[in-house]
């Protein structure tokens, strides 16, 4: 194939995720957009454990998405890229890696409940990734939908300039079809409650009056966005339907606006202008900036061409006992089968044994070019975040940043004999999601497993359960407290001198400790500050190093209750060194013992992660919930009618942190109430 039509074909690619709260309608939407574009040639319903996306037992067992699943269609000459992506808050880092390599997203609501906590969560995210998005508002059959309620929710809650340019045709269960603002024409779906026949027509006689002033609405707020549309508009007093679709076009790429749509995916209602808005509004790998990392010459760009040096960046890993699949996205350069490419942090070079054309899970042998997203086989090192590159090019991009886990729990096998397997499948499962992080407590023995919420360790429990077919023993979750300084020290003095023969270690520090200038309760890594005023080289700058490395070491453990130290400033004001005996060694040695040291004498407060909690309950429930979270110190700031939905809670990717007042509730975190409410009323 000429490189023009390599490069014709990646303007035709769209990699793009599917974002909404949990229960929204992601996988649905996957799923008949997998139907409609012949991929799959029956329905799957999350109901029935049937799609293609919540290939895992645990997804189709609890009906939610656990692990994002990239599935592969063509509509209209276009190759789509589609990764549908997890709605609980548990799983968010599974959105972050993903987001990490997508180029668009399409962002589902729900029309009955609107802008969910974690819609803002996941939009937040897409925000932090500079990613495009449309919005598809879904569900508009059931009772008490209301698209215009859901467009000021998005205005007023995201904050972008929501243009919706749909207008629905009928209410609730009378939903039948959209009148498309941009062409003025009806669209219906007929065949039945599956609607799969879809017709064009022209816009019924009672809503011809609303379709104009929503139509002259929608070139008004185009106007006031794009120079070019307003230019025309000022002259014809309208917008052109070209001019309107290239001015939607331009506002989402740019992330000024997003397009809004609307549908039923249960009822096929809405896929097929969906995927029309896909290909027309969101950008190719073309249109988004060249990628930037760190090259041998220091900074450099990667266009999206098949013709440069092979950049590619591992966005998912799976292990399974057949073998390893690497999940990668191609930013530059062509990836063969038997290629050879080089793991850009590690220096390991490693062999493409096979590629293929990611299905969810199944897939299909594929060449790889700029701006694919694809599995190989054969890669036995590299984890989530490792840059593959040309052998001859190394350049290490940035990978997506894992949140600090909040809730820990301690895993044992029941039978000894199991043992090394229980550390063979934790270690296994670490490697697939790195926000779960395995640890062997130093005084217990126990291997310990931290995520990001108890449902998040509840899953990963299951799995090893299941891949090891014997029990394990699980305690009781507990949370991952830190540990800060309110008050420090000045002038804490340490020497370590240690001689048994030979030559010895030596070395003399003087450490100021005290609260940083900024707010404590920075997640861990971002709250210690260290600097030094030692002056007349009575320290030499590689040992000022090495204290700063073991006051790092020290942050581990503090002591209180062992739990990682944050929020505080560290100075190292005077020391010595011995000609023979001082070595870094020592003085990362004497950073490290001064610090702990140090940390004993000041004053210092236990904190805990902090979490804003949205609730929803039947009336008859406000009391009982308003109280329970009284006595477990929540602070209500406010209350009123909302529509029907199922609890939910949110928490940033970093959640905040307070100090702690009293020791742990012994009752447990919140989470078991609201997992009871979820599972009363399951929305």
């Amino acid at each position: 194939m000429r490189s023009t039509d390599i490069r014709t074909g990646i303007a035709a690619v769209r990699n793009l995720g599917i974002l909404a709260h949990v229960d929204a309608g992601k996988t649905t939407v996957t799923e008949r957009i997998l139907y409609l574009t012949g991929e799959t040639h029956r329905r799957g319903e999350v109901h029935e454990g049937t799609t293609v996306t919540d290939c895992h037992p645990q997804e189709r067992e609890r009906g939610i998405t656990i692990s994002a699943a990239a599935v592969s269609c063509a509509w209209n000459g276009h190759r789509i890229n589609l990764v549908d992506t997890p709605g609980h808050v548990d799983f968010a880092d599974e959105v972050e890696r993903s987001l990490r390599v997508l180029d668009g997203a399409v962002a589902v609501f729900d029309a009955v409940a609107g802008v969910e906590p974690q819609s803002e969560s996941v939009w937040r995210q897409a925000d932090r990734h500079g990613v495009p998005r449309i919005a598809f508002v879904n569900k508009l059959d059931r009772a008490g939908a209301d698209l215009d309620a859901t467009v000021a929710a998005i205005r007023e809650r995201l904050h972008p300039a929501p243009l919706a340019v749909h207008l629905p045709i009928g209410r609730e269960s009378g939903f039948t079809g959209v009148v498309d603002l941009l062409t003025m024409r009806a669209l219906t779906w007929d065949g039945g409650p599956d609607g799969d026949d879809l017709r064009h027509g022209p816009v019924p006689d009672g809503l011809r009056a609303e379709a104009g002033r929503r139509r002259a609405l929608l070139e008004e707020a185009v106007a006031g966005l794009h120079p070019a549309a307003l230019e025309e508009f000022v002259e014809h007093s309208a917008l052109s339907t070209a001019t309107l679709a290239a001015a939607l076009r331009d506002l989402t790429r740019s992330g000024e606006a997003v397009v809004v749509l609307c549908g039923s995916a249960y009822r096929n209602r809405g896929i097929e202008t969906l995927l029309d808005a896909v290909t027309a509004y969101l950008p190719s790998p073309l249109d988004v900036p060249a990628v930037r990392g760190a090259g041998q010459a220091g900074e450099e760009e990667r266009a999206a061409d098949p013709e440069g040096p092979l950049t590619a960046l591992v966005f998912r890993v799976n292990v399974t006992a057949s073998g390893r699949l690497t999940c990668l996205r191609l930013y530059a350069g062509t990836l063969r089968k038997g290629d050879t490419v080089l793991d850009a942090g590690t220096g390991r070079t490693e062999r493409i044994a096979r590629i293929m054309r990611v299905q969810a899970d199944h897939v299909e042998l594929e060449t790889a070019v700029a701006g694919d997203i694809v599995a190989v086989a054969g890669v036995k090192a590299a984890r989530t975040g490792t840059t593959l590159c040309a052998p001859g090019a190394p350049l290490v991009l940035e990978p997506a940043v894992t949140a600090a886990p909040v809730v820990t729990v301690a895993v044992e096998a029941r039978r000894s004999v199991d043992t090394e397997r229980l550390a063979v499948a934790l270690a296994r499962l670490a490697e697939e999601d790195p926000s779960l992080v395995v640890r062997t407590d130093p005084e217990t023995g126990q291997r310990v497993l931290s995520g990001l919420g108890e449902l998040h360790l509840e899953v990963a429990v299951e799995r090893i359960r299941r891949s090891l077919g014997c029990e394990v023993t699980v305690g009781r979750p507990q949370v991952a407290h830190r540990e800060t300084v309110r008050s420090g020290v000045t002038g804490h003095v340490h020497r370590h001198v240690k001689q048994e023969g030979g030559a010895g270690q030596f070395a003399h520090v003087v450490l100021d400790v005290a609260p940083p200038a900024g707010p404590a309760g920075q997640e861990e890594g971002e709250g210690f500050v260290f600097a030094s005023t030692v002056t007349g080289g009575r320290v030499p700058t590689e040992y000022v190093r090495a204290v700063e490395a073991g006051c790092r070491d020290a942050l581990a453990e503090g002591p209180l209750g062992g739990h990682p130290v944050t929020g505080l400033r560290v100075v190292l004001t005077d020391g010595a060194t011995h000609p023979k005996d001082s070595s870094e060694l020592a003085f990362r040695t004497a950073g490290r013992l001064a610090l702990r040291e140090a940390l004993r004498a000041c004053r210092m407060v236990l904190l805990e992660p902090v979490a804003e909690v949205t609730v929803t309950v039947p009336q008859e429930a406000v009391g009982g919930v308003l109280g329970d979270l009284a006595a477990r110190r929540g602070r209500v700031r406010g209350s009123g009618p909302a529509r029907p939905r199922a609890a939910v809670w949110v928490y940033g990717r970093a959640p905040p942190l307070r100090p702690l007042s009293r020791p742990p509730d012994p009752g447990g975190p919140l989470t078991a109430l609201y997992e009871r409410i979820l599972r009363a009323d399951p929305g």
